[in-house]
């Protein structure tokens, strides 16, 4: 059957499936093997580590002559973040997290297709005036930041409502070819797919945090600030974030207002010496169906047959 869309036209990939560019986890070795499944892998290069981003383009050039992309945090990174990545002639750019007026021209100059990933409408609408090439709208039920509120099934068909021509991707709580099949089925043309890429060989992730992820389920997640406030980092507040639950959530979550220095010196003390009960473990709510460890390549492959036959299962059910 396939799965061409507009979004594998668009980057000549075979299958609509895209790696969320997730800090500290996707890096070149991830993005290449995505891509060589025959998706469209992104390098998470967050705020913009200008040496971090050289090294792991590099290796994603090593790893595959296939397309992929750079993405980055639109709040935290400037107009020479763009130039860097625009020299390494990535497939496309994905911008997260804030306005990212101000660098789609320069990117859209360059030739490079602009992915802008939002959490409610008037992001949306945001992106779409600013010209993005594509919008990923991402619910809350996502690993890492999210917009905090926006579930992900009633939001994917909402953005694709107001898109018009503008290819849309779902995010948030998909890990496999049934999320892939319901987000074609909402009007998607792919699915962003993030948590499930943790547990692979390729993923920058101890392999202590790969068996908490393996372990854990839905329920096991929380999402707040605490963790934010805790390392002083300067996310925006509309941001919070979905982690596994931990000494410091379960302490601090919703009462952040206390988080004090004394606080803060226990848990830099306690991240230092790895210690599982304080180190942050980013993950959505798809955990339930992260149950082994196995190469990017072939996860993505198993993801576009699962979406096939969920597909054509439910024209069989329908016919």
């Amino acid at each position: 059957m396939g799965l061409s869309t507009v979004l594998t036209a668009m980057f000549g990939i075979e299958y609509p499936v895209v790696l969320a560019p997730m800090g500290d986890v996707a890096g070149g070795t991830l993005a290449a093997a995505v891509s060589n499944g025959g998706g469209l892998g992104v390098i998470g290069a967050g705020r913009g580590d200008l040496a971090w981003l050289e090294r792991e383009c590099e290796r994603a050039r090593a790893g595959t002559d296939k397309p992929w992309g750079i993405g980055f945090l639109a709040w935290a990174i400037d107009a020479e973040v763009i130039d860097a990545a625009l020299a390494q002639s990535p497939a496309a750019i994905m911008l997260s997290f804030g306005d990212p007026a101000p660098f789609i021209e320069t990117i859209r100059a360059a030739g490079v297709p602009v992915i802008v990933q939002v959490t409610n409408l008037p992001e949306a609408r945001r992106a779409l005036d600013a010209g993005a090439d594509v919008v990923a709208a991402q619910g809350s039920e996502a690993g890492g930041h999210h917009g905090g509120g926006r579930a992900t099934l009633p939001f994917v068909p909402a953005v694709v409502d107001i898109a018009g021509s503008v290819p849309v991707l779902a995010a948030g709580g998909i890990a496999d070819g049934r999320g892939l099949a319901a987000a074609l089925v909402l009007g998607a043309a792919g699915a962003v797919i993030g948590t499930r890429f943790e547990a692979t060989p390729e993923a920058l992730i101890e392999p202590a945090a790969v068996d908490a992820i393996l372990a854990a389920g839905a329920e096991d997640t929380t999402s707040g600030r605490a963790l934010d406030v805790i390392r002083d980092s300067p996310w925006p507040e509309q941001y919070p974030a979905r982690t596994l639950r931990n000494k410091v959530t379960d302490q601090w979550q919703g009462r952040e207002a206390g988080i004090d220095d004394a606080a803060r010196a226990e848990f830099r003390a306690a991240v230092g010496r790895g210690d599982p009960d304080y180190v942050p473990i980013w993950a959505g709510e798809a955990l339930d169906m992260v149950t082994e460890h196995v190469s990017a390549a072939t996860l993505v492959g198993r993801i576009a047959r699962e979406a096939e036959q969920a597909i054509a299962a439910a024209g069989r059910a329908h016919g």
